[in-house]
């Protein structure tokens, strides 16, 4: 059952992750991006009208046949919820409020959280910081598969398998890799989550709750908007970490995948980041760059090169402070 094509092993570096470097030289190059560093006004909105649609989706599906649930729950919810964990993305990042007001990204973050159906939120921005501040440090970025993971998904079924069930891996994890002590805000979130749980459940029964789980078990599934996760830090291109994405489901996925441009700048929305881009030009044309999540995922699936072991790892120094 071991790896019998392909890589055997992480990408090993014994580098800082490039992005550090490239802010600085950006930012003096073009003082003009800190400007970009602000709230975006329209997060709020859109966040709400997708947690509305949810809403009302659990009202319509109340009664609606269990294959045609899944069907929507995909098709539909599938694309909303993935995109409201991508809005809790942003507002990881402070920027529905602004670093001012971090509580009220918290609790907002956990009312984008709603539709989800399990909570999420709170737990996301706790690790995070890590992924930035330690991107691909062993033990410490928990966004990297862990070896049994490369191990045991290595060939186009298996990893076909990872795909399906890349929720489970995702939130489970960070349990694994670097278990942390609870915190109160995710204490808060899950009693709230389970809160508006039992309320639609109270009111309309099991099939609207059904339907949101399916949504975010099969929107972040086998889907074509998950084609990010894979895109964004698994090495196509040897000596390449971070790669951009400048495809059309960007509409809908707060530019979640400007990821070059993002982890230059965290601190800037996704609203933004096409103009992180535009300023300075050449420090992104040239990278390797996506037009297509599906093609990423059908690759990712049938080259021998890669799977869950093809992610840059260094060892890294813990830091005193927060990020």
């Amino acid at each position: 059952m071991g790896n019998s094509a392909g890589r055997s092993d992480f990408e090993w570096v014994y580098t800082d992750q490039p992005h550090t470097q490239r802010r600085k030289e950006m930012l003096a190059k073009y003082p003009a991006i800190k400007a970009l560093m602000r709230p975006d006004p329209n997060l709020k909105w859109a966040v709400l009208g997708l947690v509305l649609a949810q809403l009302l989706a659990c009202w319509l599906v109340r009664e609606l046949a269990w294959r045609w649930l899944l069907f929507w729950a995909y098709a539909f919810g599938g694309c909303v919820n993935h995109s409201l964990t991508l809005a809790i993305h942003d507002i990881s990042h402070n920027t529905a409020f602004g670093t001012a007001f971090a509580s009220r990204n918290r609790w907002f973050a956990i009312f984008a959280n709603l539709p989800v159906g399990v909570p999420y939120a709170a737990s996301f921005k706790k690790y995070h910081v890590d992924h930035h501040r330690y991107l691909g440090g062993d033990g410490l970025d928990v966004d990297v598969p862990t070896r049994l993971e490369g191990w045991l998904f290595c060939t186009p079924a298996r990893k076909l398998l990872w795909l399906v069930l890349q929720p489970f891996f995702y939130s489970l994890r960070p349990l694994c890799v670097h278990p942390k002590a609870i915190t109160r805000m995710e204490v808060l979130n899950t009693l709230v989550q389970l809160a508006v749980d039992l309320t639609i459940f109270a009111l309309w029964g099991i099939k609207p709750v059904a339907y949101l789980l399916a949504s975010s078990l099969l929107g972040l599934g086998l889907h074509p908007i998950s084609g990010h996760f894979v895109a964004e830090h698994y090495m196509f291109t040897k000596g390449h970490e971070t790669y951009s994405y400048y495809g059309p489901l960007n509409w809908i996925t707060f530019n979640v995948g400007y990821h070059m441009e993002h982890h230059d700048f965290p601190s800037i929305p996704g609203c933004n980041l096409p103009l992180v881009r535009k300023i300075a030009p050449e420090y992104y044309d040239h990278l390797p760059q996506y037009h297509s999540w599906v093609k990423v995922l059908w690759d990712f699936v049938f080259k021998d090169s890669l799977g869950p072991y093809a992610r840059v790892k260094r060892v890294c120094k813990l830091a005193q402070d927060g990020l």
